[in-house]
């Protein structure tokens, strides 16, 4: 296997999938953030091996042949054009585009390079969801006609070390986050269990703002949006984006006409399959529950990676990919990625209206790159400091109480 070179563009999240990189022979060649704190420990950890910078101008002009993007959010496609330019491949957490426009100026730039991408969703790895996948390809579910998804993801309004790490200023992305947005983590698992692609979707959201004294910023008071796709085999999924009801939990379920499996909420990893007592395989129980195995040559590497194994298991896939010379499989791809993103996106949107369904464009299609490519609404502040164009709450007026901005700025930014 080829000794990668490898970029890592924001250290925060991009250090800790270094680590997995490493444990793949790459090698961490440059560093990259604003952030001098950070920037600084990320270079002490790696021994004073790699290049540091504080601008991607810089950074983009080291000789690497991977980058990987973990700078904010919704920021990532201007920055993998820019490799695409070079012939740099491309591994990008989270959405892929944070604007529609941005995703057909992303698939443009892409089909012009020798560039391999690779969104960095990691949750369809995880120890559940790879058995899913693993059952449904058996074919005993039958035609799969219904999924769900749910990243659930409440939080302590009060947890003080939280927010001075992940939304620490007024304009932080994750104080304009709406709830559809963050949805890699729900759509991903089922989308590579079944190998569905949505087509159309529709978005209600439950309003339930944090009240009180406690420190916040945040223009989100929607706890979920759920979220339904029509899809292209004609299976539908409900699926959540980063939701905050009732207890966390990480939860899947996948449906078809003779079957269907799940894992159980607060079961540790367990999972129950079930089949009608008429359709059941032959010597197989009409319910089972059990914890699966990994059953994977690299089990020890796995275990001690982060997000259960997953973010090991992803890195895999992506040198995988590079070392076949082909893109990875569905839904890593550039076109799942940006097809995930424009659920993401345009869920929202119905959600605005009330639950108004929206086509998904195919962006294979010029066509549909052309009905979009001017389309920059969004409801974050840019990095230029422009305003969004567009709430990020259900109830469009949604601020937080001038009591809980003075809380977050004494007690999160300590003025």
């Amino acid at each position: 296997m080829k000794q990668y070179k490898v970029g890592i563009f924001g250290v925060g999240r991009g250090m800790r999938l270094a680590t997995d990189f490493m444990k793949l022979n790459c090698d961490i060649v440059a560093i990259c953030d604003f952030h001098e704190e950070r920037r600084e420990k990320a270079a002490k950890s790696l021994n004073g091996t790699a290049a540091v910078y504080d601008n991607f101008d810089a950074f983009i002009e080291h000789d690497m042949d991977i980058v990987v993007l973990a700078n904010y959010f919704h920021e990532h496609a201007p920055y993998a054009i820019e490799c695409f330019k070079r012939g740099i491949h491309v591994y990008s957490e989270c959405i892929s585009n944070g604007t529609m426009a941005e995703g057909v100026e992303l698939i443009r730039a892409y089909e012009k390079s020798n560039s391999i991408y690779m969104l960095a969703e990691n949750y369809p790895m995880m120890q559940f969801n790879r058995e899913m996948k693993r059952i449904v390809d058996t074919g005993t579910l039958g035609k799969i006609l219904y999924a769900e998804g749910e990243y659930n993801h409440p939080g302590d309004p009060m947890d003080i070390a939280f927010k001075k790490e992940y939304n620490y200023y007024p304009e932080h992305w994750r104080n304009f986050l709406p709830r559809t947005y963050y949805i890699t983590h729900s759509l991903g698992p089922v989308m590579r269990a079944t190998g569905a692609t949505p087509k159309r979707v529709t978005a209600f959201a439950t309003f339930a703002p944090v009240t009180g004294a406690v420190p916040s910023a945040s223009y989100g008071g929607d706890r979920a949006a759920l979220v339904m796709t029509q899809n292209d085999d004609g299976s539908v999924f409900r699926i959540t984006g980063c939701a905050a009801f009732g207890a966390h939990h990480n939860a899947y379920r996948i449906c078809g006409t003779e079957g269907q499996i799940e894992n159980l909420r607060g079961m540790d990893g367990k999972v129950m399959l079930r089949y009608n007592d008429w359709s059941k395989p032959e010597g197989a129980n009409e319910t089972t529950l059990y914890n699966p195995g990994w059953n994977d040559k690299d089990e020890a590497i796995i275990m001690s990676s982060g997000h259960g194994g997953g973010d090991y298991l992803t890195a895999r896939l992506f040198i995988e990919a590079l070392e076949a010379g082909k893109e990875p499989e569905h839904p890593y791809d550039i076109y799942s990625a940006i097809n995930m993103s424009s659920v993401a996106i345009l869920s929202h949107r119905s959600m605005l209206e009330g639950g108004m369904p929206y086509d998904i464009p195919d962006f294979h299609l010029e066509e549909s790159r052309a009905a979009y490519e001017n389309d920059r609404q969004t409801p974050f502040y840019g990095t230029d400091g422009s305003k969004p164009n567009i709430p990020c709450c259900s109830q469009t007026d949604y601020a937080p109480t001038e009591e809980q901005m003075k809380l977050f700025r004494e007690m999160v930014m300590d003025e």
